[in-house]
């Protein structure tokens, strides 16, 4: 049976994995098996006549949706095979909503919840009319500045002459006369008025993680932030490289500016405006940028450092930001922040689904991740390794979610790290909650 993300093996069943189905009809679908185990082994069933007709009824009677339910046999042995279809409407179990993502089954909850039943609507949240905001709200200098910047790329024609409400109209920022809600963060005088939310928190940090030396706040529209943070990184958190070309003075931040901006610009963008604040930590050797909000559908961590297609959660703010110039599409965001930083001799940056969030990680030294590769490595377990010398520890659930892998590859992997490389060592009781910490480097 081929190993994917949507499929889940249970060696009985409980009224708990429910949740599974749940999370499956609001995302891509899949499939769960009961009477397997996590290898995907038969281990067989005994009341499976029961189970053939309670699992319909139930999944039917507390959620209103109809799934296949099979019966299938391997020698002496019985295993049912639930097989889930995705539902373009919202799905919910006793008034709760759950998501598939990867390998991992959720909750979604606050801003997530709302984003999510936005998209069922056939919305997204940019594409909203902010009902109380005028034009008066909008900040000509920031439009000016806009404009030059989108001459310079040649994207958006047939502009001359236009006022400022006909031009919120052809970026489609404007609907009959009323602002949507992405004209307001990206040319709003004030967009924290309407949304609290919209700043950019910056602290200084030691290696600890906790202990935080002085902090700055940004805010204003998407265009404004942009500069303020950039010119704020510069002044203030991040230390000059100097060199010499010829008799020529050269000073060069610690990080590229290329990747900076392409970070902040892809969490500007798109972010959650319904969740927290986008928020970057310097620390001596490492920088990281956390930003609202879940990878989309159809995109994974592994796919974000190839080529893939763009799937913006906000596309009305996305496409203007395109016509400006100020982001290609297709995705390419990731991929000149990865460029960036190879081309300035540093370590590959590392990308994770943390706290509901995602977060860009910049380091500064890059001894351990070349000597792992050269011990023979593969890329999940490099990101594993630097992940436990930044936390301390990792468990197998933890291994797939920041690897997007399913159980048995994160297994195989951490017993290769165990027993072949012997750079980690389990702590704490055998079984499904098993952690584990390194030894070696």
């Amino acid at each position: 049976m081929p190993e994917q993300q949507n499929i889940e093996y249970k060696s009985s069943w409980h009224d708990d994995y429910l949740k599974w189905v749940c999370g499956f009809a609001n995302a891509q679908g899949g499939k769960i098996y009961i009477g397997m185990n996590d290898a995907a082994t038969v281990v067989g069933l005994l009341d499976q006549k029961t189970l053939m007709e309670e699992i319909p009824n139930k999944i039917k009677n507390l959620m209103g949706i109809i799934v296949e339910v099979n019966l299938l046999q391997d020698a002496d042995k019985y295993y049912i095979e639930i097989i889930v279809q995705p539902y373009s409407v919202p799905i919910s179990l006793r008034g709760r909503y759950y998501y598939h993502s990867g390998s991992v089954k959720q909750e979604l909850t606050g801003a997530a919840l709302n984003e999510f039943l936005l998209k069922r609507a056939g919305y997204t949240w940019d594409d909203v009319i902010q009902e109380d905001a005028s034009f008066d709200d909008i900040d000509e200098p920031t439009i000016k500045k806009y404009l030059r910047k989108a001459e310079e790329v040649g994207r958006l024609p047939d502009i001359d002459g236009l006022s400022i409400p006909e031009l919120l109209e052809k970026l489609r920022l404007a609907k009959n006369g009323k602002l949507k809600r992405a004209a307001i963060v990206l040319f709003g005088k004030d967009p924290g008025w309407f949304y609290p939310n919209t700043f950019v928190k910056i602290g200084k940090f030691d290696d600890d993680g906790f202990t935080i030396r002085f902090q700055e706040v940004e805010d204003g529209n998407i265009i404004q932030v942009l500069d303020k943070v950039l010119r704020t990184l510069d002044y203030k958190f991040l230390i000059k490289n100097i060199s010499f070309v010829g008799m020529n003075r050269v000073e060069t931040l610690e990080y590229p500016v290329p990747a900076l901006r392409e970070m902040l610009l892809n969490a500007l963008i798109h972010r959650n405006y319904m969740g927290a604040p986008t928020q970057l930590r310097v620390y001596d050797n490492k920088l990281t940028l956390w930003n609202h909000g879940m990878l989309p559908d159809g995109i994974t961590l592994d796919k974000l450092t190839q080529n893939h297609s763009s799937f913006p959660r906000n596309p009305i703010l996305a496409e203007a930001c395109f016509l400006g110039g100020y982001i290609d599409s297709w995705g390419s965001g990731i991929m000149k922040i990865m460029d960036s930083c190879k081309a300035a001799g540093l370590p590959t940056p590392i990308m994770e689904e943390d706290c509901g969030g995602f977060i860009v990680k910049l380091f500064k030294d890059n001894i351990v991740e070349e000597l792992l590769v050269k011990l023979g490595l593969n890329q999940r377990q490099v990101k594993a390794v630097l992940y436990m010398k930044e936390k301390g520890k990792i468990t197998n659930a933890i291994y797939q979610e920041i690897n997007s892998v399913s159980r048995r590859t994160a297994t195989r992997d951490i017993t290769e790290l165990v027993e072949d490389f012997k750079m980690i060592e389990q702590i704490g009781s055998v079984g499904a909650g098993s952690s584990y910490k390194l030894i070696a480097p």
